[in-house]
């Protein structure tokens, strides 16, 4: 993992170090370029500097193998907490009450 985050950040440097690469079946996204209402009103609340962007790199699918294209969902935000925190509430299983 450490490889595409390293392969986003050089596609895309303006993003800066806070980084987080979104699978496509992410809770948090309604679309590979658009946040769920209620994952977007968190951010409001507790990240508004965070983006959401479509990053183009090529990635290879196993060691070894030829570097294929591939676009990613990336949240980029200010601060490692501000990450830390939407990866803590956005990228596990929800938590049943």
């Amino acid at each position: 993992m450490i490889d595409v985050i390293e392969a986003v950040k050089e596609a895309e440097p303006t993003l800066g170090s806070y980084v987080l690469v979104l699978r496509g079946d992410a809770r948090a996204l309604a679309g590979p370029d658009s946040f769920t209402p209620e994952a977007k009103a968190w951010l409001n609340a507790h990240a508004p500097e965070a983006r959401l962007v479509r990053v183009s790199v090529s990635l290879s699918p196993y060691p070894g193998a030829e570097p294929q294209p591939r676009t990613l969902s990336v949240a980029a935000f200010a601060d490692g907490r501000q990450l830390a925190a939407f990866a803590s509430t956005w990228t596990g299983d929800p938590i049943e009450e």
